[in-house]
């Protein structure tokens, strides 16, 4: 399991992720009786948050989208990102921008996996009429979704979040509730709003930190499967361009 968030605001999109693998180990014992199957914490060093990237011949930026990957995480022995690695080389043209690579995405995946428990954040801008235009996707591979996420009814822009994966913890926190009402009868709790389009950037990176370090510590402390944990991968993408805030970096001792 994962999480991972992107917040989009009149200034820009994040996207946050954690970085735990976890895996279900299944055995045999020496008389070939099942085994209980067993989770455990295979890697907390897994990258769940991707920036795809192309230049033209004199280095100017022909698209810049992220990827977030949620769910199955190993398809056919082979982590998630050695699959959008191969994809971004061998699908991926100048004419490709934010709202072509969603369809191309999940087509890539369900060739290969069809039944895959796996989804994908797409997001990025778009120039439209010299005006960058900001696209948020939520995919899913078995399912065969490709939905935009940041349109209002009316096809006007809409602010927010989006989270995937371990939702439960923030979800408690930020969406209604049910609680005992009068004679036993439920009740909505309604949770003071957040006002996204009045959110500055910074305070998306904030949100989106907080979103994902409240659920690695909340299940820290509850009798429950950690999986999610690890470091805290956080992209940034405007119409300047992407920037990572913060990325788990390769080292020695």
């Amino acid at each position: 399991m994962s999480l991972v968030i992107t917040t989009y605001v009149p200034e820009g999109i994040v996207m946050a992720s954690d970085s735990r693998q976890s895996i279900t180990i299944e055995g045999k014992a020496p008389d070939g009786k099942s085994l209980p199957k067993v989770d455990t914490v295979n890697s907390d060093n897994v990258y769940k948050t991707y920036l795809l990237s192309r230049l033209d011949k004199n280095g100017k930026s022909i698209f810049e989208v992220g990827v977030q990957s949620f769910g199955q995480d190993l398809l056919g022995g082979i982590s998630t990102a050695s699959h959008i690695k191969r994809f971004s080389e061998e699908k991926l043209t100048d004419e490709d921008d934010v709202s072509t690579i969603p369809k191309k995405l999940v087509e890539f995946f369900r060739k290969l996996f069809p039944t895959a428990d796996t989804g994908f954040h797409i997001a990025g801008y778009k120039k439209e009429d010299k005006v960058s235009i900001p696209y948020v996707y939520y995919c899913h591979i078995a399912k065969n979704i490709i939905e935009r996420k940041n349109l209002k009814p009316d096809g006007k822009l809409a602010y927010g979040a989006t989270w995937s994966g371990q939702i439960d913890v923030l979800t408690g926190i930020l969406q209604p509730s049910m609680l005992p009402g009068p004679e036993g009868k439920p009740v909505t709790m309604g949770k003071p709003p957040i006002i996204w389009d009045a959110m500055p950037l910074q305070d998306a990176i904030d949100f989106s930190i907080f979103a994902i370090r409240t659920t690695i510590d909340a299940i820290r402390f509850q009798a429950r499967p950690k999986n999610v944990g690890g470091p805290i991968d956080v992209l940034v993408i405007t119409p300047d361009g992407a920037k990572w805030i913060q990325r788990k970096e390769l080292k020695g001792e």
